[in-house]
């Protein structure tokens, strides 16, 4: 399938023409970033020594950089580590183990990141778009559209950052690792392509190169862009692909998730099975219960079928309650009905889960936050 089929108007492309986030050593791989300090007039290593603070250290504040010469400490730090966003709210839930932050990147967007602390994980749920362009109407960020693409280090950054809060005990419960990171916060991950795939490298990559998280707590999601989930199945990094198909059928999916109109679910679970096969990494298969929108107990058996005829054992199925958006009439599903569609999957031999939902008092669904802020 070629990858023309992305360039028509229903996928919609980050507006041409804006400034360019400026450059970051996490844009750079680290043969890059040392060719850059030597054009720069600048020893070729300095740059490990700032891929060490960065990456390795969690450090940003030149002042700690003492192995640096103060001379060009400054000079090292604005060539490599510029500003890349602000803080500018920060909610706590969940007895302070849900921190959402809306950030302000350099041209004013707005982009939500939330790091999540379990007893046994620190999840990160990160942002790889201002906006989105999917359109899905019971999505708070799809109803305000695409600002822009973000780059490679925007997005790496939320992650360091998220990472350096946990390793200082800045989230409730004290000092800790970051371990997993979703790419499911704001945006399509796979219509930014390049850009996710530079910063899955840089969250995967070793220390110093990069933050040596494993590829396998990594999840890029997606609502389903055919010719990209073939192409991420062979870039040879096994992280955990996350479908959100929401519908087992046409009609409907083409109403929840306007892409359905160009990728059809069977088209689309395909894809996802080509996944798994290249990878051998089980596909997360991501439903947004809606209160009888798509939670009846028919659907439950059909979405069952469509994804047993590509075979068993390769999926899972993720149920979501749905974090409803002010004023909007897609709402959660009733837990009678949440129950008996777990039921009937599990019937049929679909593992299946219920997503625990955090952040409910704090604008829990992403792009409420920016919206708010906007």
């Amino acid at each position: 399938m070629s990858d023309e089929r992305l360039t028509l108007p229903l996928v919609m492309e980050a507006p041409r023409g804006r400034a360019k986030p400026p450059r970051h050593l996490a844009d750079l791989a680290l043969a890059e970033r040392q060719a850059a300090a030597k054009a720069a007039g600048l020893p070729g290593f300095r740059a490990k020594q700032l891929s060490v603070h960065y990456f390795e250290r969690l450090v940003h504040d030149p002042e700690q950089m003492t192995d640096l010469p103060s001379a060009q400490r400054a000079e090292l730090v604005s060539t490599f580590l510029p500003d890349l966003m602000s803080p500018i709210r920060t909610q706590t839930a969940d007895a302070g183990t849900t921190v959402k932050t809306l950030w302000k990147l350099f041209d004013g967007s707005l982009v939500e990141s939330v790091l999540m602390r379990y007893a046994d994980r620190a999840t990160i749920c990160i942002s790889s778009q201002a906006g989105c362009g999917m359109a899905c109407p019971f999505c708070a960020t799809g109803q305000g559209g695409l600002q822009r693409n973000m780059s490679t280090a925007e997005i790496v950054h939320q992650v360091v950052v998220g990472a350096r809060a946990m390793a200082h005990g800045e989230v409730a419960g004290g000092a800790g690792r970051l371990s997993n990171v979703v790419f499911m916060g704001m945006g399509e991950p796979l219509a930014n392509y390049k850009a996710v795939i530079g910063a899955v490298r840089r969250l995967t990559d070793p220390a110093p190169e990069g933050l040596g998280l494993s590829a396998r707590h990594v999840t890029v999601s997606t609502v389903g862009l055919v010719p990209r989930i073939k192409q991420l199945a062979e870039e040879g990094i096994p992280v955990t692909l996350a479908l959100s198909l929401h519908a087992p059928d046409d009609e409907l999916r083409n109403e929840l998730v306007p892409i359905n109109n160009r990728f059809s679910v069977a088209e689309t679970v395909d894809a996802a099975r080509f996944y798994f096969e290249k990878t051998g990494r089980r596909v997360s298969i991501e439903y947004a219960m809606m209160r009888g929108i798509n939670d009846q107990a028919h659907r439950a058996d059909l979405l069952a079928d469509v994804l047993n005829e590509c075979g068993h054992g390769w999926v899972h199925v993720n149920l979501i309650p749905l974090n409803p958006t002010p004023g909007s009439k897609w709402t959660a599903s009733d837990p009678a009905d949440e129950r008996e569609f777990v039921r009937r999957l599990e019937a049929k031999g679909i593992a299946t889960t219920v997503r625990d939902t955090r952040g409910r008092e704090i604008d829990g669904a992403c792009g409420q936050l920016a919206a708010t802020e906007a």
